[in-house]
């Protein structure tokens, strides 16, 4: 079972994370001119490397804002599990393209050092006061931009987040080169490029590793035994045959095959099923949940016998199965229900792919005997009845009390066309087996019986007292 694609929510146009992509573009585009017109006016290095990298963090932030639009898209039919790794690779091109411009800085930066010939640098009053300026944008950017990606799971908006802290420390790497030259070291505006492409080296090699992991579907820490733990809540003893989980643009994946009893009806596997979704998405908000139901392969060869038969496309339903041992030997003998338009010749082929899924599935058995039974169908509509007696409701209330010792919890008794059906619900020891019950539930409808000749029905239901 699937679930359908759902929109990220607040994906949209117009949406909180495209404003917070937006404020990172003015940001970024301000910070690149402002460090640029410094260091080309004051000569420092520093200050033009911080340039670069606002430089980047512009490209970045251009291309955040386009991931998003693009995350926020719904599946279509190319894209069938949505557009979510599309900030992931917005993420790895950053990163990459930080990682070109580092190599720059570097050289650079050692050239100079290297060359011996000190790089003359003016540090004057507004070249500090510049410098706070940027240190106070650096903060306002990196607390919104990590806000945001937090609240929205947005993995490019936490890469900018990321950015933008290292462009703080950078920034801090500068200031300090700036106030060691004006102490007559002048190398120093130099070796304060160098840090700050040491910090962005390792910020790029991060969201490279963080990111390359998303798009090779590398499950995220801890997910698979979250999800584990779920599923066994929800279902306990469920044998999982294959879990595998992934995450991208926030979102999380889960695809899971479960066992269920060979013989078990459609209906039951369904409903199973969508209980481990329900409890999914309960513990992962916004997940996308994949559940298939296979048999299990049981080691009672008439459950292994109920499912294969069930398995036929024309059998609707399989009962009476019985399993003899002749002389060392295993026979097998069951009905089953066909659809009752079927001519002789198409039941008989019908029953021809039971025996030979019944072969296969139990390769033990050595005979296959199938009795064909037409699906009852004259009971679609509700049948007319008519409320029985008074008499006849104490009569069997009085026998349930002298069975049991309390009266049945509910008791309904009609009269059809064919004779008098008696339905009830009636209470015993929470202690007692299932076996102990059924017996009790036996006498009670046997008792009931041989009151009144009319009844030809008792439909017994057993609740532990209490």
């Amino acid at each position: 079972m699937a679930d359908q694609p759902v929109d990220t929510p607040g994906a949209g146009s117009g949406s909180p994370q495209q404003r917070t992509a937006l404020f990172s573009i003015i940001a970024a585009g301000f910070l690149v001119a402002l460090k640029l017109g410094a260091g080309l006016a004051s000569g420092s290095l520093g200050l033009l490397a911080e340039a670069a990298h606002s430089g980047t963090d512009f490209v970045a932030a251009v291309l955040t804002f386009f991931a998003v639009r693009v995350a926020g898209r719904p599946a279509d039919r190319d894209h069938l599990y949505g557009h979510g790794k599309a900030e992931h690779l917005a993420a790895l091109g950053e990163a990459s393209f930080l990682l070109v411009m580092s190599g720059v800085i570097v050289f650079e930066s050692v050239s100079r050092l290297l060359s011996g010939q000190p790089h003359a640098v003016e540090v004057s009053w507004w070249v500090f006061a510049v410098v706070g300026t940027v240190l106070v944008v650096d903060v306002s950017r990196a607390v919104t931009s990590w806000r945001a990606a937090r609240r929205y799971h947005s993995a490019a908006l936490g890469a900018n987040a990321l950015h933008f802290i290292s462009d703080f420390a950078g920034t801090l790497a500068v200031l300090a080169g700036l106030i060691l030259v004006s102490a007559g070291y002048e190398g120093a505006d130099s070796i304060a490029a160098l840090v700050v492409a040491v910090l962005v080296i390792g910020a790029a090699v991060g969201l490279i590793r963080v990111n390359v992991g998303v798009l090779m579907d590398r499950a995220p820490a801890g997910l698979s035994l979250i999800a584990e733990a779920t599923i066994e809540a929800a279902e306990p003893g469920v044998e999982i045959r294959r879990l595998r989980v992934r995450e991208a643009g926030g979102r999380s994946f889960v695809d899971a095959v479960l066992a269920v009893e060979a013989d078990a009806a459609v209906q039951q596997g369904h409903e199973m099923a969508d209980r481990v979704e329900a409890a999914l998405h309960e513990r992962l908000p916004g997940s996308d949940v994949t559940i298939h139901i296979e048999p299990r392969d049981g080691s009672h060869l008439r459950e292994r016998v109920s499912g294969a038969a069930l398995s036929a496309p024309e059998v609707r339903e399989v009962h009476n199965v019985r399993i003899v041992s002749v002389e060392g030997r295993a026979d097998v003998s069951l009905h089953v229900k066909l659809p009752a338009g079927q001519s002789l010749a198409e039941a008989h082929a019908s029953v021809d792919e039971v025996e030979a899924a019944i072969r296969s599935a139990v390769p033990e058995i050595d005979a296959v005997h199938v009795h064909i039974e037409p699906l009852d169908t004259s009971q679609r509509e509700p049948v007319a009845a008519s409320e029985a007696p008074a008499e006849l409701y104490r009569e069997i209330e009085r026998i349930v009390i002298e069975m049991t010792g309390s009266a049945p919890l509910e008791l309904r008794v009609h009269s059809e066309p064919r004779g008098t059906v008696a339905l009830m619900t009636v209470a015993l020891p929470g202690d007692q087996s299932l076996a102990q019950a059924h017996a009790k539930a036996t006498e009670l409808e046997a008792a009931i019986r041989e009151r009144d000749s009319e009844v030809v029905d008792v439909v017994i239901h057993t609740e532990p007292a209490g």
